[in-house]
């Protein structure tokens, strides 16, 4: 049975729940059976154990009233008083026969046993006989229950009286098989009496129990009781029985105690043998159940089937396919609801296969379409032993225009080109396509590579010419590769991808329409590599904060420290700056770099914080995290989230960053400034920027190029531009920074020439975030 058939689980859902329901109702009832039950034998037990008790005080009666007898007989007391002992002796063996007594005795008025029927049994019940004088002595009768022998015995004492007291006649009978037989007969339980040995073993004396139960028994009972005891469940041979334990007599060496036993299974065989008929009658149940279950579930699904088959056949695109359900209940309306989505599919598949290989906005060929075309095409040129070309086009600087001026310009802007590209290739009879957001595509059929080359220099001359949207003008370019069958590639996927591959070579060359070859497409896949590299690096946690000291060179007092970044490669080990920087810079990756660095910054600033720490730290920023506009508010927010302030940075920024867009670099930088970081030129002296706009930039810090402080204690020109540089900072009020000292004569050189901080390798090389405390108290020690 298949249960994701809808069939199969209607069915099984019915089954289920009347199985669940029968399966409760049989146990509820099987355990509120044995609840019952067990009720019932614990009330029977407290009520037959008040019947035992009745029988042993009946038995007492009977055997004082057969003592009173003899104690009023003339005979015998005649023979008393003539001290006549055989006269007396056969007077009680005679008594004691007719009552059923095994023990008859003459109790003088001393305690002392003078004559019994049975002198060895007589001599255990010596203790016994003075115990029982006082209360007879009060009452005039006196009885109960002792041991002798191992077996426990009913006796009782009357006095002789003539008219006084003269003496006092004494009388034992077993309790045993007649008790047992007659209490059975009463009650219809068990009865076991049991009496423990020396080692406190019980032993049973009498059972209606068979011996083997009555041995399981007597093994099963705890080895003494104080008083009645319920014992809900003993196992004894085949049958479970409850049992009340009554203690009847305890000298010194043994215990005598009854056992009142009710069979468990014998009071529940009744109730079982109806919960066995309920049972099956709940398997006939569940067989029709099922018959009727098959039945109602091939009623629903039969149609629900039907409707599968319909929806399979509208899938592969039958829209003629007939919905013959008719029924008037939900799965007939679920039908007409299927007829209904028929005919809408069948309108929209129309309009769907038009618009699946066109795109909406240009109204040119999409990349599908323009995947077929170029699928086409090569069939084409294999037939007829030809060539054709695909020509790649994206335009460059269109999301600035999108930030900029809004996306409906930029949709207008890509009609505009789209209608320049149809101008331009109208004549040879290609079709332009556009393959998403700003790029385009050309296809030429049956063409050589100098036709393709002469169209891609058209095409670029034509994008060159400015575009005027709404009194807006606009300046574009395009970057254009070049791949053709079967020079560059063998199917329509490989052609497509190097074409792409030589475009983007195009757009970062800028130097014209590029031809695939396998030299560029290397190092492509390189540089894609490489970016998956960093951006695995950077979930994984990969890079590494390091940190290099900054001294006050007046000092030696360590006062900041720059971030730096290292990449651990789980193959390549580390990874220098200059290995990865320029590439990060390269594909834009460096701004989540940057931003990785100043959250591993900030996340170190607070520790600090906790520790009594107390550093400037200095972070970089590129190009391409200047001209984000967005930088403030995202450096604001990793300063709230690690709770540090915007005055422990100082952010630098090399004049070639600050130059590539003047005006956004300045925007950015004042809204740095204002928030409290302080600003830094890095690398100066290496850039082309004017003093003149340098000074109107809100820095703080001017930071001098390794590459004049490296040897400048041997080049005296180096020398003469340190110090140029040292007081051009100092008269324009900012703080001067050497970087790359490597030995002490330099570190002495730049303090006399006035130089405020300095740092470098002779100061220490670049470390982990982590070790910078330890080497701060060596170095605070060196220095004292």
């Amino acid at each position: 049975m298949r249960l994701h058939s809808l069939e199969n689980r209607v069915i099984v859902l019915f089954i289920g729940l009347l199985l669940s329901v029968q399966l409760v109702a049989y146990f509820v009832i099987g355990n509120a059976i044995d609840i019952n039950a067990r009720t019932a034998i614990e009330e029977d037990l407290k009520i037959n154990e008040k019947i035992f008790t009745r029988l042993i005080e009946q038995n007492a009666q009977k055997l004082i009233q057969g003592a009173n007898l003899l104690a009023k007989d003339f005979g015998f007391r005649d023979a008393i008083g003539s001290h006549d002992t055989e006269t007396i002796i056969s007077s009680l063996q005679n008594h004691g026969q007719r009552i059923g007594a095994d023990l008859s005795m003459l109790v003088g008025l001393d305690g002392k046993i003078l004559a019994a029927s049975s002198p060895d049994l007589a001599a255990g019940l010596q203790a016994s006989v003075s115990q029982l004088m006082p209360s007879a002595n009060a009452t005039g009768s006196a009885s109960r229950i002792e041991i002798v022998d191992g077996k426990p015995y009913q006796m009782v004492m009357v006095p002789i009286a003539a008219p006084v007291t003269i003496s006092w006649v004494a009388m034992a009978i077993p309790i045993g098989k007649t008790i047992v037989d007659d209490m059975q007969q009463l009650s219809l339980m068990q009865i076991s009496l049991l009496t423990s040995d020396s080692q406190g073993h019980w032993q049973a004396n009498v059972s209606t129990l068979p011996a083997s139960a009555a041995a399981s028994l007597a093994n099963l009972l705890p080895t003494s009781f104080t008083h009645a005891q319920l014992i809900a469940d003993l196992q004894l041979d085949d049958n479970l029985y409850s049992a009340r334990v009554l203690p009847l007599a305890r000298n010194d060496t043994a215990s005598t105690i009854a056992v009142l036993q009710l069979s468990v299974s014998q009071a529940v065989a009744p109730y079982k043998q109806l919960q066995r008929n309920l049972l099956l009658l709940s398997v006939i149940g569940s067989l029709l159940a099922i018959v009727v279950s098959v039945i109602t579930a091939r009623r629903i699904t039969g149609p629900v089937r039907q409707l599968a088959e319909t929806a399979r056949r509208l899938g592969i695109g039958d829209y003629q396919v007939a919905i013959g359900v008719l029924q008037k209940d939900e799965i007939g309306d679920l039908a007409r609801s299927f007829a209904k989505m028929r005919d809408a599919i069948a309108l929209r598949e129309q309009q769907i296969s038009r618009l699946a290989y066109h795109d909406t906005l240009t109204d040119l060929p999409n990349r599908a379409r323009f995947a077929d075309m170029v699928g086409q095409a090569i069939e084409q040129a294999k037939a007829s032993g030809g060539s054709c070309f695909v020509l790649m086009i994206d335009l460059d600087r269109f999301k600035h225009v999108n930030d900029v001026m809004g996306h409906r310009f930029g949709d207008l802007l890509l009609r505009q080109v789209a209608l320049r590209l149809r101008t331009e290739i109208g004549l040879s009879g290609q079709a332009p396509a556009r393959l998403g957001g700003d790029e385009f595509a050309i296809l030429l059929s049956e063409a050589t590579l100098a036709d393709a080359v002469g169209l891609a220099e058209r095409v670029l001359q034509a994008l060159e010419q400015a575009i005027s949207i709404e009194d807006q003008t606009v300046d574009i370019g395009a970057g254009l590769g070049i791949a053709g069958f079967p020079a560059h590639a063998g199917d329509t996927e490989m052609l497509l991808g190097h074409a792409e591959v030589a475009m983007y070579v195009a757009k970062q060359s800028k130097n014209g329409a590029v031809i695939y070859a396998p030299e560029i497409d290397k190092s492509s896949q390189q540089s894609l590599s490489l970016l998956t590299e960093m951006r695995i690096a950077l979930e994984q946690n990969h890079f590494l904060l390091y940190l290099q000291p900054k001294l006050a060179l007046d000092s030696g007092a360590v006062v900041a420290v720059e971030a730096l970044v290292r990449w651990r490669h789980p193959q390549r080990g580390m990874i220098f700056p200059d290995q990865f920087i320029p590439f990060a810079e390269q594909t834009g990756f460096i701004r989540q770099l940057t931003h990785w660095v100043m959250q591993a910054a900030a996340r170190t600033c607070h520790a600090w914080d906790a520790a009594g720490l107390q550093f400037k730290m200095s972070v970089n920023i590129s190009t391409r995290d200047l001209l984000d506009q967005e930088l403030p508010n995202k450096f604001a927010a990793i300063l709230l989230e690690h709770q540090v302030a915007a005055s422990a940075f100082c952010l630098e920024i090399t004049e070639s960053a600050i130059m590539d867009d003047p005006v956004r670099a300045h925007q950015t930088l004042d809204k740095l400034h204002a928030m409290g970081m302080q600003l830094s030129i890095d690398d100066f002296g290496t850039g082309y920027s004017s003093l003149a706009y340098l000074k109107s930039l809100p820095v703080d810090e001017l930071k001098i190029d390794k590459s004049f402080v490296l040897k400048m204690e041997q080049d005296i020109d180096d020398s003469k531009i340190v110090k140029s540089t040292i007081d051009l900072g100092h008269n324009m009020g900012l703080r001067v920074v050497a970087e790359g000292i490597e030995n002490l004569e330099v570190m002495q050189l730049l303090k006399n020439l006035g130089c405020d901080q300095g740092q470098g390798y002779y100061i220490s090389r670049p470390m982990p975030a982590e070790d910078f405390p330890a080497w701060l108290q060596q170095w605070q020690a060196r220095s004292i």
